[in-house]
């Protein structure tokens, strides 16, 4: 079966991380270290960023669509190459960058629902070697986020997609966009529905989307006016409501460390550990011996 992620039209480079059996929607996230070569690629339905982690400037020829580049890419240079756009790289050195695939039809639905632009003339513009903190910081949190053992599950790595499409669309799209930001926070009904479908749901891989739905508004606006009500990020909330839920069966309970993970939507000991020594400063066995 043809994933959303599947290569079209690439010359075959195997990437030594990769999120394709992670599930995460929207997004494909993978590290590259490569000898001097060449690739070429045509990503019909995705948009790609290749954000650089070379420890010294690489020289690279690059060829989108039309338009061609010849220079040095040092470390946290990008390019962007649109959807449908046929692009060929060809690189003298050893090579090391971090690959962002995210798909146009999620570009098309965050620019109709968050920041009312026409998806139907939507195009994003091409950009070789060029700086961008805000991408490059996200690139950051992604890479650390496949490196480690599913830090805040697929409602941080939503909020990630929601944040990157959206500075796409303000920042490289040929259309003008309209952002607007609520304001106030959440009325105090909707926080209370929102606060206990998440701790209805503890156990659960909870998406962006899931808490989204049920106010009726877009995933970015939802991030942007919960931070307001609770002073955190969704992510971050549930973090913290897995870590009070743990530690009331550590002390309630004489269940195992295992069992009280999975209950609490950690996917193993070590995952429970590593989480709750971060915000307590113990081990989940310290704190039940104490």
């Amino acid at each position: 079966m043809k994933t959303p992620f599947a290569h079209e039209i690439e010359t075959t480079l195997l990437p030594i991380l990769s999120s394709q059996d992670r599930g995460w929607e929207n997004i494909l996230v993978e590290q590259f270290q490569q000898p001097p070569g060449e690739a070429r690629c045509l990503h019909r339905n995705e948009h790609t960023i290749c954000l650089s982690l070379a420890s010294r400037p690489v020289r690279l020829q690059q060829i989108q669509g039309d338009k061609i580049y010849t220079g040095l890419y040092a470390k946290g240079d990008i390019s962007i190459t649109p959807a449908k756009t046929p692009f060929f790289a060809r690189w003298h050195a050893d090579d090391s960058y971090l690959q962002i695939r995210i798909a146009s039809s999620f570009i098309h639905k965050v620019a109709t629902e968050a920041i009312d632009i026409n998806a139907g003339g939507l195009e994003l513009q091409s950009e070789f070697r060029t700086r961008d903190r805000q991408i490059e910081s996200l690139g950051m949190m992604l890479l650390s986020e496949l490196k480690q053992e599913n830090f805040g599950g697929k409602l941080y790595i939503d909020s990630l997609a929601n944040i990157l499409a959206v500075h796409l669309l303000r920042q490289y799209s040929t259309a003008k966009s309209n952002l607007e930001i609520y304001k106030g926070g959440l009325p105090e009904r909707q926080l209370l529905r929102v606060v206990e479908y998440i701790n209805e749901h503890l156990s659960q891989d909870i998406k962006l989307a899931d808490l989204a739905q049920l106010l009726g508004i877009s995933q970015f606006h939802f991030s942007h006016v919960f931070k307001q009500s609770v002073g955190i990020a969704p992510y971050q909330y549930l973090l913290q409501q897995r870590i009070e839920r743990a530690k009331q069966l550590l002390k309630q309970t004489d269940r195992t460390i295992v069992d009280i993970a999975l209950e609490c939507g950690f996917s193993s000991h070590s995952h429970l550990s590593k989480q709750f020594r971060q915000l307590t400063g113990m081990t989940p066995r310290t704190y039940r011996a104490q």
